[in-house]
This record gives structure tokens, sequence and C-alpha cells, in this order.
């Protein structure tokens, strides 16, 4: 089997172009200042979880991009996979692809859907035809799309920070405990949880404070998007509550919402939170 990211992929599926990106989520988000260029300086953990899109690229007359699962909106050209074909396009020569997206990650959750699905197609037409693309080569083409899909093109735990896009390697597996990840019925625009935020900087650093145990993190590891998208949106609020009178270690809204995660030592009865919201189990 080869390791492709969080998931296992047959060398044959491979070869049919077919990769699964994985979602994110944070470890606390701490927003230090605006930039010039319009985006902010923050600082972040990022950590892979195994809730998985599908994504298919084969052989077609011209580009095109088609999806399926949940409903993905805007337009085709829009979509950050076409816009990382044609940015790579600039500098290779590419055959035209028929590209297929079942979407399952949810959308305006801070879970780096797209993000992902770009990536992981970076990696793709690197692998697929042979292109020779260092890591850091196929960084500089994901950064070009957003800012934080720099992350799945190693997709392992790391601390960022400037606009989320450069990277330090950290020690963190959450391997032996229970994830847990409530989406409820709401999305959240990245647009309205940043006009919410106030820039801080910040005395001590996610790079020094994720190194303590995390039956401690609650008391220091936060998301300064929780504030305002808490007073606006109280459903996910509430979920965050419901995640520690269960029994989490800890509990945090992951990037700007929707979506809640907990720490669990083992698996924990939500069956109340299943009536209005999805929950994934064992991320």
């Amino acid at each position: 089997m080869v390791s492709y990211g969080c998931a296992k992929i047959h060398p044959l599926l491979i070869n049919l172009m077919i990769v699964f990106p994985n979602a994110k989520i944070n470890i606390g988000i701490n927003i230090t200042s605006r930039r010039t260029d319009g985006y902010h300086n923050i600082e972040t953990i990022f950590y892979p979880i195994r809730i998985f899109d599908a994504l298919e690229a084969l052989p077609g007359d011209k580009i095109n991009f088609n999806s399926s699962g949940i409903d993905i909106p805007g337009r085709m050209d829009d979509n950050l996979c076409i816009k990382g074909y044609e940015l790579i396009c600039k500098d290779y020569k590419l055959p035209p692809l028929n590209i297929h997206l079942h979407k399952n990650i949810p959308i305006g959750a801070g879970l780096g859907g797209g993000s992902a699905d770009a990536g992981f197609f970076i990696r793709l037409l690197n692998e697929q035809f042979n292109l020779k693309l260092t890591i850091d080569q196929m960084m500089d083409y994901a950064r070009v799309l957003g800012a934080d899909c720099a992350f799945f093109i190693e997709n392992k735990p790391l601390f960022a920070f400037e606009k989320g896009d450069q990277f330090e390697t950290i020690k963190l597996d959450l391997s032996k405990y229970c994830l847990v990840l409530v989406m409820p019925p709401v999305h959240v625009s990245t647009s309205e949880a940043y006009r919410g935020v106030k820039p801080t900087e910040v005395k001590h650093s996610l790079y020094d404070l994720v190194s303590e145990p995390i039956q401690e993190w609650k008391h220091f590891i936060k998301n300064d998007f929780e504030v305002s998208v808490f007073k606006n949106h109280a459903i996910i609020r509430g979920v965050k509550a419901a995640l520690y009178e269960a029994g989490a270690i800890y509990a945090s809204m992951s990037g700007s919402g929707a979506s809640v995660f907990g720490i669990f030592n083992e698996r924990p009865d939500l069956s109340g939170l299943e009536e209005t919201n999805k929950v994934f189990y064992n991320i």
C-alpha cells in the first residue's frame, strides 16, 4: 500500500488518478496583527483528521469539473482544483482532464475542505505526470491558491504562522484519544468571523503551549474567533458546552467555524447532539 496523507491508497488507484483529501482541525488560533496585504498574521496548530473527500481526474477532451455529494457553491472556474491546474499549466504542459469531486467534508465548517482538495490535486498532478516538484515547490503553488492550502502538501501536524502558510514541524499525536467533530446546521463565513476579531499580540506562543498536557489546554489554548462567532451563533456555543458536559478533555471550534471538535478518552454518548447536528466519531 502507498501512504497518501492520512488515506491509504493502492498503487493501482494512483494510476487511475484518485486521491482522498482529508480535513483538518485547528488547535487554537491566535490572530496577532493586521497585514498590509489585507490578510491577518495568525498562529495556529493544523492537525489532519479522518474525514475525506474523493477526488478523481481522468483524461478528457477539455478541462472540466463536476461534483457530487455536498453541493459546492460558485462557478466551475472558481474551484481551487481548476485554479491549481491552470497555475501549474503556466509552467508545465498538462493534458486536459475531467475532474470529479465527491464532496463529503462539510463546507463553511473551518475544516479546510476546499484547501485540502487543492493541495491534494497538486500532489496528484505531480505524481501522475512526473513533474518532479519538491515539497517546497508544491507548497509555493498551493500558497497562491489560499492561505492554508500549503498545509495539505505534507499533511502532518504543523505549527502555522504569518498568514497561516508558513510552518514549523511539531510533535503532536492524538491517536490514543477519541476525536469527535460536530457540525451544526449553520454556516459561518470567514469574512464575518474576521470582522468580529480584534488582533492581539500573544505572550505565549501556541508552539510552546501545545506541548503542555492536553488536560490543561482548556485553560490557555483558545480560538480567537469564538468570542464573536459564539455571540452571533448561540448554537455553536451550545455544541462546545455540550462536548464538555459529555466529558471532553478539550473542545474548541475549528477555524472560523462552524464545526466544533472534542478530544475524549473514550467514545462519548452524543445522541442528544445527533438529533440536530451531524456528528463524526473517531476522526
